[in-house]
């Protein structure tokens, strides 16, 4: 059994001692992509999968802002694990909107026992480029589901594998054993960063699953669903502009710059042009935590509210975690490559590993444009137009 947490402070001492562990072969896993396997056990049992589990299942529910403070402490470390258990968190979050009260109670105690949720949501494209949609069909006392499905971050780690699918009325999402019969995790994920995220492809083949394993998904007019999952993203590329950061100022204060034969090295820290520009780089980086707390903040607020002040706080809720999507977008990217011109020639060698940081933030976030954050959050304060409570 996995430890249970207590408390938000426990939580952030425990990521924040993982992350101390999984910091010290980060280099080697991305280069020679060696898969976080014995990482991701220590992280069920540490207890870190059971945070966001309400009190009244035997949780901490801790708050939102507190979650992003795990992911960003463990995306610092390693972006490829603070990935991985994005989507446990995401359907996690998809049980206490549109679970029944028996699913709530077993996937709940499931999370407190240490068990990985995985991710089957994206369907692949056929020969015509149209996606080829999962499908569900009635089947004894469940269903039936068969589908490709593609991006699949974690469901190679997984021991329940979240599966999106239609069935003739309605959009619905399937919890499925990975070891289930039909069920085939293909690890092809090739990107050039997030390397060991293992976000390759699942197949289904006439998997079967009991009906009290599907989960009909109730869009409603307003939530905070999809703010609550770009949280995740945005704590993901805090930590990766965090994680660069630290590792760039431990290369510039043991790096000299030498001068004329003969002359004494200079130390670049000392430099007022580099503490300028580093100065600019920490100044991003600050600006993406605290709009991440804020935004998690907001979250909270909303669910919180009277039934009556609910659409304007998830609003509000929306357009926060867009702003601290996109200042985290930025401070990712520009943190990771905008360092290295302080640096000399020394800092791009291989075994270093610091182009790392650069190739996950680029990868990470080619997938949820910047520009569209930037517009809702332009559309909300000149337009009074909240953003979407889910991706079309």
């Amino acid at each position: 059994m996995a430890h249970v947490i207590k408390t938000d402070d426990e939580a952030i001492a425990i990521a924040r001692e993982l992350a101390a562990t999984f910091a010290e072969g980060a280099v080697r896993r991305d280069a020679e992509r060696v898969l976080p396997v014995a990482e991701l056990e220590a992280l069920s049992d540490s207890g870190l999968l059971g945070i966001t589990v309400p009190a009244e299942h035997g949780g901490p529910g801790v708050r939102t802002a507190t979650l992003g403070a795990v992911i960003r402490e463990l995306s610092a470390a390693d972006a490829s694990i603070g990935q991985i258990p994005q989507n446990h968190f995401w359907y996690l979050d998809s049980l206490r909107e549109h679970g029944s009260p028996e699913q709530q109670a077993f996937f709940y105690a499931e999370a407190l026992a240490g068990r990985r949720f995985g991710n089957a949501a994206v369907d692949a494209r056929g020969p015509n480029g149209e996606r080829e949609r999962a499908t569900l069909r009635p089947h004894k006392d469940g269903y039936l589901i068969s589908g490709r499905k593609i991006y699949s971050t974690g469901a190679l780690f997984a021991h329940w594998i979240p599966v999106t699918a239609l069935d003739e009325d309605s959009h619905r999402v399937a919890f499925v054993p990975s070891d289930a019969p039909g069920v085939t995790v293909v690890d092809d994920w090739d990107g050039f960063g997030q390397r060991t995220t293992a976000s390759g492809t699942v197949l289904l083949d006439d998997v079967f699953v009991p009906a009290e394993h599907v989960m009909r998904v109730k869009r409603a007019e307003v939530s905070t669903f999809r703010t609550f999952g770009l949280l995740i993203h945005a704590a993901i590329d805090t930590g990766i502009a965090e994680g660069a950061l630290a590792d760039a100022a431990a290369f510039l204060r043991g790096y000299r710059r030498g001068g004329w034969p003969g002359a004494q090295p200079e130390k670049v820290v000392e430099d007022p042009v580099v503490i300028q520009l580093f100065g600019e780089l920490a100044v991003l980086t600050r600006a993406a935590r605290a709009l991440l707390e804020s935004a998690g903040d907001a979250v909270d607020r909303a669910r919180s509210a009277p039934p009556e002040d609910f659409p304007e706080l998830a609003a509000e809720a929306a357009v926060a975690m867009a702003a601290a999507r996109a200042q985290a977008d930025r401070a990712a990217n520009r943190v990771s490559a905008e360092w290295f011109e302080l640096a000399g020639a020394s800092a791009v060698r291989e075994p270093l590993g610091l182009s790392r940081h650069w190739r996950n933030a680029r990868t990470h976030t080619v997938h949820d444009p910047r520009r569209a954050k930037v517009h809702d959050v332009g559309n909300y304060h000149l337009n009074g137009i909240a953003p979407r409570s889910y991706p079309r």
